[in-house]
């Protein structure tokens, strides 16, 4: 990962220390993860206000129409106000990315407050607290990305690379346009706490952790891998987000450059992006992760207490230096998380499992039923039912077998949080090592097990739908939507596992791993297809959308004429 050929970089972690404010029994990162978290709340306070509004009745349209976009896209919740934003920029920026430059030139202030209202209308942002000098902000971000998309060296990368196609080019593309709006939802909706915390736990972890090979890794590339775990693991960040990150930090001014400094980014953005994703995709990466996954409930908590204290910032250090006052509220806020959590999952099991069921009916009759007419195949009443209720079922099995944490939980989370929090505890170490490269026999043997375990839980899925009659189509129809099933409730278990402590899985979760785990990983492929070639969602950016954005615009418009109009009548 050499990064001499791209212009100025810092030379330095992704995040530093700093000390304003602290107690000399707190940790150092924890004093500079309260000092950063006092800073930035009080810079935001400081901010003159001249709020952006939006028509709320136009709204309501924009808001039914986000709510469509989230079953269309599955998207989760974290990040529906970036997809929106996403979408908005490759709607409103299309003469930049076509071929053929079909749309008038546009003014990116006006692209910056139409973006700005599209949130607010869709209940992204909040109408009336947006600051009308955020449009002013976006419009300097926006012009950053518009140049590196119009001067990025594709003349140059199509010499070396010939076999650099029009999906590539896309792909760039989109890359490009993420990270933007990762940037862009950072400027309208800065998130204090979440910042803090992740800088606050990479701190804290990256001391901790021993690279057992010498000059593997510098200081700066530990740091890195470190933040990226962290940021994976605390709240689950994708990695637009933390591509925007690492391209904040490793690079001079990313998000303020000079004009020389931005002809600079453009022409080395490739190798930028390859840099990048070095460390996105870097083999030590699940090791890191693994680490900052033991180690996140401790944050989520202080999280909390943080939280609680938002509107009283001055009283965090004394609370945190209080050992015994901080621990009975880890407590407390363990007590209230363990409580939803018992909630939250039955809540996801019923909510997965009617999800699972409305998708089967809308393929059923849409593909199965008229591919099945086609092959001149027929599904039996048993068959129709057993394709309606055996994937629910299933999906409903998968997610009732997590379980919330033990009671002993809660003592290893204040042991580990009082060793993270204060000084005069003994300091834990990870112990990071290098793969051994297995013996041909051994990796044979281990890749063997792990295909045979897929085709056979597939050819049992397979067997069972053939067994009640289905047309065969659907038999492999319902068994690729199975692997779908079984990623889905992966995902949801390691949601579920945000308090959990150094608890590790029983005999029966480790048989359950064996077969579920390649099923998901082929489920995990079939899910990124869709999000690539998602025709519905297509259909609803460029068929639906803009209609109904000059149709909510209009109907802003002409609220606003009768406001007008009764203001005349005296």
């Amino acid at each position: 990962m050499n990064d001499s050929t791209i212009f100025k970089y810092k030379g330095e972690p992704p995040v530093k220390e700093t000390t304003n404010l602290t107690s000399n029994n707190l940790a150092s990162p924890i004093n500079t993860l309260i000092s950063q978290f006092r800073t930035e709340l009080e810079a935001q306070k400081k901010k003159e206000i001249s709020p952006i509004n939006v028509d709320e009745v136009a709204s309501k349209f924009a808001k039914l129409y986000e709510r469509i976009r989230k079953v269309v896209d599955w998207k989760e919740e974290n990040v529906l106000r970036r997809s929106a934003t996403f979408r908005i920029l490759k709607r409103s920026l299309i003469s930049k990315i076509s071929i053929i430059n079909f749309v008038p030139r546009f003014d990116i202030t006006q692209v910056s407050e139409s973006l700005i209202r599209e949130l607010i209308r869709g209940g992204h942002l909040p109408n009336d607290e947006v600051p009308s000098s955020k449009i002013g902000e976006v419009a300097i971000i926006l012009k950053k990305y518009i140049h590196i998309l119009e001067f990025a060296p594709f003349v140059e990368r199509n010499k070396k690379n010939p076999k650099f196609l029009l999906k590539e080019k896309v792909n760039f593309y989109n890359w490009i346009l993420e990270v933007a709006a990762a940037e862009i939802e950072e400027s309208l909706a800065p998130p204090i706490i979440e910042n803090a915390l992740i800088k606050g736990m990479t701190l804290t972890i990256n001391p901790r952790i021993r690279i057992l090979a010498k000059n593997y890794l510098d200081e700066k590339q530990k740091s890195t891998l470190t933040y990226i775990a962290v940021c994976r693991t605390l709240y689950d960040l994708d990695d637009s987000v933390i591509t925007y990150h690492i391209l904040k930090y490793h690079y001079q001014d990313w998000t303020a450059p000079d004009q020389q400094q931005l002809d600079k980014l453009a022409k080395n953005i490739f190798i930028i992006k390859e840099n990048v994703n070095n460390f996105l995709q870097h083999p030590l990466s699940h090791q890191f992760f693994n680490i900052c996954e033991n180690s996140d409930t401790v944050f989520t908590l202080l999280g909390d207490v943080i939280n609680k204290y938002k509107n009283e910032p001055d009283k965090l250090t004394e609370i945190f230096a209080d050992k015994k006052k901080f621990n009975e509220l880890i407590k407390h806020f363990y007590s209230v998380r363990y409580k939803t959590l018992k909630t939250r999952l039955f809540r996801m099991a019923l909510v997965s499992t009617l999800s699972v069921l409305v998708a089967n009916i809308i393929t059923y009759f849409e593909i199965e039923l008229p591919i099945a007419y086609l092959i001149k195949e027929r599904f039996s009443t048993f068959a129709t039912i057993f394709d309606f209720l055996v994937p629910c079922t299933f999906m409903f099995f998968l997610v009732s077998l997590i379980r919330p944490p033990s009671e002993a939980n809660l003592k290893n989370v204040l042991d580990i949080t009082n060793r993270f929090v204060y000084k005069d505890t003994a300091m834990d170490i990870f112990e990071i090592k290098l793969k051994k490269k297995r013996r041909s026999l051994t990796q044979i043997i281990i890749d063997s097990i792990y295909i045979s375990a897929c085709l056979l839980m597939f050819y049992a899925i397979g067997s069972a739908f053939h067994w009640a009659g289905i047309p065969m189509s659907s038999v492999i129809l319902d068994t690729s939507t199975i692997g779908l099933n079984i990623f889905a409730a992966l995902v949801i278990r390691n949601k579920s596992r945000e308090l959990t402590v150094r608890e590790k899985n029983s005999m029966f979760e480790f048989i359950i791993d064996i077969f579920t785990t390649p099923v998901a990983e082929v489920g995990a492929f079939f899910a990124n297809k869709w999000r690539e070639y998602n025709i519905i969602s297509v259909f609803f950016n460029f068929f639906f959308e803009v209609p109904l954005v000059i149709f909510v615009e209009f109907i802003e418009d002409w609220r606003h004429f009768l406001s007008e109009k009764k203001a005349d009548i005296h």
